[in-house]
C-alpha cells in the first residue's frame, strides 16, 4: 500500500519543522524546569518518533476502518474518562491522567477528541445518507443523536475537571454541524438557547455566587474567576511571559537563554520560550508557518469529495487553529489563561500521539480524495 501512497510534502516538510521548533523550545525550557522530570526534550523526540510510527499504522489502515468502528473507538475513550474520576491520582487538583509507571502519563481526554470527530463524522454522513432531502424534523432528531453524543464526554471532562478539552468538543462539533449544511433555522434557535444559558450562567456567577457555588463547586468558581478577570487581575506566569516576550525584541535573547522564570514553561507557555529565544522574526516565522499548515489541511478539505472527509477535516482544523489562537493568545495576554496546550509544540506525549493520529487520517484523505470512501 506504501509503495502506491503519495504523501502530501507539505504536511510531512511541516511535521519536520514543528519537531525542531518543538525539541529545541523545550530544551531550552530545561533551565527553569525541575531535574526530577528528566530531560523533556529527549522524550519529546522519542514522542515523535512513536507518532510517526502511529501515523504510518493509521495509513496502512485506513481511514474505513476508524469510520467503520468509530462507535467502539468512541465507547473505549468514554470508559477511560470514567474511569479517570474513581482511579486517577488527584494532580494539582485535577484527575485528568492515568499515570503509569515507567512511561508517563496519559490524558484520555487528548484522545477523546479524535473518536468525537469520528463518531459526528458517520453520524452526520449517515444522516445525510438516509435523508437526501432532510425536514426539520429529521434535523431535530439528528442534532438530539448529536447532543447525546457530545453531552457524555463533556459532562465526564468538566467533572475532571478540564474546561479547556470541554470548549474543544464543542468547537468540533459547531464546525461539524456548520459544514454538514443543517437549516439556518437550527443557528438561530441555537443561538438563542445558548446566549439564555450564558447570561443564566452569568446573572448566577455575578448575582448570586453562593447558589453558583452549591451548583457548580467552589473549584469551579475560583476556576471561573480567574477567567473572567484575567485583565484586571496580576499573575507571576503572565507578567513573567510578557517580559520574557517583550524583551526579546527582533531576534530574540538567543536559543536556551530564556531571561525569567515563568510556570508550565515547557508546556503551556511554551511559545513565551520560543519568542523570548528567537524574537520578533522567529514569532512571526511561527505564526506564518502554523497559518500555512492550516491552510493546506483547509485545501484538502475542499478538494475530496466525500462529505466524511469533509466533516473530519472540519472537526480537525477546528482543533488546531482554536489551541493555536488560544495558546499563543494567553500567553502574550489578550485571551484568559486556560491551560491549553499548542499543538505539536509543546511537551506531552498523549496530545502529541493524538495529533500524529489526526496527521495519519488528513494524509488518507489527501490520498484518496478523487475515491468514493466505503466503510
Amino acid at each position: 500500500m506504501l509503495k502506491k501512497y503519495k504523501f502530501d510534502k507539505f504536511i510531512i516538510f511541516s511535521l519536520f519543522i514543528f519537531f525542531i521548533i518543538s525539541t529545541t523550545s523545550i530544551y531550552s525550557a530545561l533551565t527553569y524546569l525541575s531535574p526530577t522530570l528528566g530531560n523533556l526534550a529527549l522524550k519529546q523526540a522519542l514522542w515523535y518518533f512513536i507518532g510517526c510510527i502511529i501515523i504510518f499504522i493509521v495509513i496502512k489502515l485506513g481511514n474505513s476502518i476508524f469510520y467503520k468502528y468509530a462507535w467502539y473507538i468512541y465507547l473505549a475513550n468514554v470508559i477511560l474518562l470514567l474511569g479517570l474520576l474513581f482511579v486517577a491520582p488527584d494532580i494539582n487538583g485535577s484527575k485528568c491522567w492515568y499515570v503509569i509507571k515507567g512511561i508517563g502519563s496519559i490524558q484520555p481526554s487528548e484522545f477523546m477528541k479524535i473518536s468525537l470527530i469520528l463518531m459526528l463524522a458517520r453520524c452526520i454522513d449517515s444522516f445525510h445518507k438516509k435523508h437526501r432531502k432532510p425536514t426539520l424534523k429529521d434535523e431535530f432528531i439528528l442534532l438530539i443523536q448529536v447532543f447525546i453524543i457530545v453531552a457524555i464526554p463533556s459532562i465526564l471532562t468538566f467533572l475532571e475537571p478540564d474546561t479547556g478539552a470541554v470548549i474543544i468538543y464543542l468547537i468540533i462539533t459547531l464546525l461539524m454541524l456548520f459544514i454538514s449544511g443543517i437549516k439556518p433555522f437550527w443557528y438561530i434557535l441555537l443561538g438563542i438557547i445558548g446566549s439564555s444559558l450564558i447570561s443564566g450562567f452569568l446573572y448566577l456567577y455575578f448575582l448570586q455566587q453562593d447558589l453558583f457555588i452549591d451548583i457548580f463547586g467552589s473549584s469551579f468558581f475560583y476556576r471561573m474567576d480567574r477567567i473572567i478577570n484575567w485583565r484586571s487581575g496580576s499573575g507571576m506566569q503572565l507578567e513573567n511571559s510578557l517580559a520574557a516576550i517583550g524583551s526579546s525584541s527582533i531576534t530574540g535573547h538567543g536559543f536556551k537563554n530564556t531571561p525569567i522564570y515563568f510556570p508550565e514553561s515547557g508546556t503551556d507557555f511554551i511559545f513565551s520560550v520560543f519568542a523570548s529565544n528567537f524574537g520578533l522574526i522567529g514569532s512571526i516565522f511561527l505564526i506564518i508557518f502554523l497559518l500555512l499548515f492550516d491552510l493546506r489541511i483547509i485545501q484538502i478539505g475542499r478538494t475530496t469529495i466525500n462529505r466524511i472527509d469533509k466533516y473530519t477535516i472540519a472537526g480537525i482544523i477546528g482543533i488546531l487553529m482554536y489551541q493555536q489562537i488560544q495558546n499563543i493568545g494567553m500567553t502574550i495576554g489578550i485571551l484568559p489563561i486556560t491551560g491549553i496546550t499548542l499543538p505539536f509544540i509543546s511537551y506531552g506525549g498523549s496530545s502529541l500521539l493524538s495529533y500524529m493520529v489526526l496527521i495519519g487520517l488528513i494524509l488518507n484523505i489527501n490520498n484518496t480524495k478523487e475515491k468514493k470512501i466505503k466503510y
